[in-house]
């Protein structure tokens, strides 16, 4: 039997651990954690983020004889928002992310809600909805808890639930169209009990479609909001004959989303008082 004499193995052996150290402290670097590959980070999402991905860019409303009011949808990803200068171009109402799923909340909501009420707009809020995370139920709770409720002061418009492609994952957050339709009547019926008022349902056709199987049950008590960057708002989902609200690009001439009120000022102002 050989015999091994002190550093005639080791160094070797040391040798090749430590190629093999350095190969993996070359590797780390450019590993790319499992949270960042999957896509962007919760709580990011914005209205209009999945239309933006798969319906098109920018719209340019054609003219109409309709008076339709000028409007905005804004979100962190805004910041603090430049109101007496979006009321100067003519926008006259406005709608801030407040909440998304359980576990986030707009941290420049204040300004934004605030803002947009103090320079004389009609300002409402929405939810972002993440119907894989939680029930329907919780999430319009935590959206009423932390800036979503309501109250009859004629400058505050209902909640709108913003239910649209998933930013995380598969397009219809792995459920069926029934189970879809249950996780927004759940958080429909939970939001009226809690405000006393019908929320808007924000949305895109081909969305709403694929998601819900074109579901039409809820157009007759929920004004549609919808989404597509166009020249028209175009074929409306199953059940709403007209649309209350059309978000037509994502980046209008000044900050923010966007939208048109399917009416005057007063229409927007009946809207805000129930």
């Amino acid at each position: 039997m050989p015999v091994h004499r002190p550093g005639s193995v080791r160094p070797r052996r040391l040798f090749r651990a430590g190629l093999l150290l350095a190969a993996l402290s070359l590797a780390l670097p450019f590993a790319v954690p499992a949270s960042a590959a999957d896509g962007p980070a919760r709580g990011s999402a914005h209205m209009g983020m999945g239309v933006l991905a798969h319906d098109g860019r920018r719209g340019t409303p054609s003219p109409t004889a309709v008076t339709q009011t000028e409007g905005v949808d804004v979100s962190a990803h805004q910041g603090n928002v430049a109101w007496s200068t979006l009321w100067s171009s003519g926008v006259k109402w406005a709608y801030t992310k407040a909440t998304e799923g359980t576990y986030y909340t707009n941290p420049y909501f204040a300004q934004q809600y605030n803002g947009s009420y103090n320079v004389g707009m009609i300002r409402g809020a929405y939810h972002f909805a993440t119907p894989d995370t939680t029930s329907g139920a919780t999430q319009a709770n935590y959206f009423v808890d932390h800036g979503g409720g309501w109250s009859k002061d004629g400058k505050t418009l209902p909640g709108t639930l913003d239910i649209e492609w998933n930013p995380y994952g598969a397009e219809c957050y792995g459920k069926s169209a029934s189970a879809m339709v249950g996780w927004i009547a759940d958080f429909l019926n939970t939001y009226k009990a809690r405000t006393g008022r019908d929320a808007v349902i924000y949305t895109a056709t081909s969305w709403w479609s694929d998601c819900t199987g074109n579901y039409a049950g809820f157009a007759s008590a929920h004004p549609l909001w919808i989404a597509r960057y166009a020249s028209d708002a175009g074929t409306l989902p199953a059940g709403w004959g007209y649309y209350t609200m059309w978000q037509y690009t994502s980046s209008g001439p000044t900050v923010g989303d966007h939208d048109r009120f399917n009416g005057a000022l007063d229409r927007v102002q009946a809207l805000a008082n129930g």
